[in-house]
């Protein structure tokens, strides 16, 4: 008869109050697949705030500034003139509204893409000292303070509009703040799911778990299209108080690593003992026990592969951010099938690309898996998004079922690189032969290759509220000039696994590519 679980004590071990309690109702320690299960629903729960967070400031766009460049800024001179149609003026009149000041001016569109780069730049920065906090600091706490900061700043915003601040820097130090409280998300859910799981099949496992972006878009951008109607400061407060919640939750349950809870490895399969030679796969951010020096900053660019897919990632993420902040701004000022669609709406509508980011996040993983080839998979979505970004803005306004088809396409192949670069390259690459098994070079590039992104989705949106004014399809050649300089930056990477997959297929493939270097683990 075998013998019950000996309980741990609980002196030895940093459980989570939550933790405690599920193990003291249970009368037994809880098992090692129990906790994978509790990591992966916290953290994908805690991303999935930080996005829905992310994402209100765009629904509240076209509150703020109700006149778009295309239609809003024309028609305001026209209607100061007796010669515009009474109807006309009457129609637009209720579609635009009045907007907030000091947002709805000729200067509100520029604005608010000042807005935009001034949080992403913030956390841009941020991202790159997050992972190096987080690796000396609990992550529990970490997360726990970077979610309510970030719940705090966003319901900032939305006072604004019961307090009437019509102050510009009002709004832009509050964004500021809560771009630097955004930026303790990544590197931390990333660790922490790197620390309760290996390698092994990493591209799908990770393509399902970062899902957890584009559902907290969709989350936010429905939550915060449906409460615009009460007034668009209930689309930020709302948002900010659930993301607050949420990091109230991962005080509680978050395990930040087996060793802290005392659990067994040998439980489970992804932790298999390693043959020699097999790729490492340590944790993300190394424990306090570890006995590890740190990569420098300058060491980890070094990492072959490293600056490609930053730099990919760059350019990568500058169109999905521009999405992220400005499609339902295009949507609710672009006439679809001859008729504009109202905020709430457009909102909604938005949220199909997400739709589509959530399947190309999980392609794209399945696909690296199966060809064992980031690089080719990465550089195919996006050679493949420029022609459906063409088609989105040449097509896209002929039909509403036109524009939900090329909507949801774009998003797959928009979003299916982001996503790969920034979850299995990021850990690939963070575990690459050259470092000799040093887990705390994972921190370091997971900062560089997402920070390096973040730039990219800085200016992004930025370029977008000054182009944007003269015209939208100006705004669509950056975009589409912009994925076809990410993949160009994986050129040699892609010769590099075309070269490795003509080798496996025998001497004659081996003989074609003797001159070629060896670029990629």
């Amino acid at each position: 008869m075998r013998s019950l679980p000996e309980p741990i004590m609980e002196e030895t071990y940093s459980k989570p109050p939550g933790i405690r309690v599920m193990e003291r109702a249970k009368k037994s320690n809880l098992s090692f697949k129990t906790y994978q299960g509790i990591v992966l629903i916290v953290t994908f729960l805690a991303y999935t705030s930080y996005h829905a967070t992310r994402k209100t400031t765009s629904i509240v766009k076209s509150a703020l500034d109700p006149q778009s460049p295309d239609v809003g800024l024309k028609f305001l001179w026209q209607r100061r003139n007796t010669t515009y149609e009474q109807n006309q003026g009457s129609k637009l009149s209720w579609m635009l509204k009045d907007g907030w000041v000091p947002f709805n001016g000729p200067d509100g569109t520029s604005m608010l893409g000042e807005l935009d780069v001034s949080f992403l730049f913030v956390y841009a920065m941020g991202m790159y000292f997050s992972g190096h906090v987080g690796d000396r600091m609990d992550l529990r706490i970490f997360l726990t303070i970077g979610m309510v900061g970030t719940g705090v700043f966003t319901a900032l915003f939305g006072v604004g509009y019961w307090a009437n601040v019509h102050i510009f820097y009002y709004y832009l130090i509050v964004q500021m703040m809560a771009g630097l409280f955004q930026s303790t998300g990544w590197p931390s859910v990333v660790a922490v799911v790197g620390n309760w799981f290996g390698k092994k099949k990493r591209g799908l496992i990770m393509g399902i778990w970062n899902a957890h972006t584009s559902i907290g878009n969709i989350t936010g951008s429905l939550v915060a299209s449906l409460l615009l109607k009460y007034g668009w400061g209930w689309s930020m407060v709302v948002p900010g108080t659930l993301i607050a919640v949420v990091g109230v939750v991962v005080f509680l349950f978050l395990p930040v690593n087996p060793e802290s809870v005392g659990a067994n490895k040998d439980e489970d399969e992804v932790f298999s003992p390693r043959k020699e030679g097999d790729e490492v796969t340590e944790p993300f951010l190394r424990s306090d026990r570890e006995e590890e020096s740190a990569v420098g900053f300058i060491e980890a660019w070094k990492i072959p592969g490293v600056a490609p897919f930053a730099f990919c990632l760059f350019f990568a993420k500058l169109v999905a951010y521009t999405f992220l902040y400005w499609l339902p701004f295009y949507i609710s000022h672009t006439a679809i099938e001859g008729r504009y669609l109202s905020n709430e709406e457009a909102g909604s509508l938005s949220t199909l690309f997400d739709v589509g980011g959530v399947l190309g996040g999980i392609l794209a993983g399945y696909i690296s898996d199966r060809l064992d080839a980031r690089a080719i998979t990465a550089a195919s979505f996006m050679y493949c998004a420029i022609p459906v970004l063409y088609f989105y803005r040449s097509y896209g306004h002929v039909s509403m079922t036109i524009n939900i088809i090329l909507m949801l396409i774009t998003g797959v192949f928009v979003n299916g690189p982001y996503a790969l670069i920034t979850t299995a390259v990021s850990a690939d690459l963070g575990t690459h032969s050259s470092l000799k098994g040093n887990s705390r070079a994972l921190a370091t590039v997971t900062a560089i290759i997402d920070g390096t992104g973040s730039i990219g989705a800085a200016i992004g949106p930025l370029l977008t509220g000054y182009i944007s004014t003269s015209s939208w399809s100006g705004v669509f050649t950056m975009l589409m000039g912009s994925a076809f300089i990410a993949g160009l930056f994986l050129t040699r990477l892609v010769v590099a696994e075309v070269g490795e997959k003509i080798q496996q297929l025998g001497p004659q493939g081996s003989s074609l590519i003797s001159r070629s270097p060896d670029l990629l683990v």
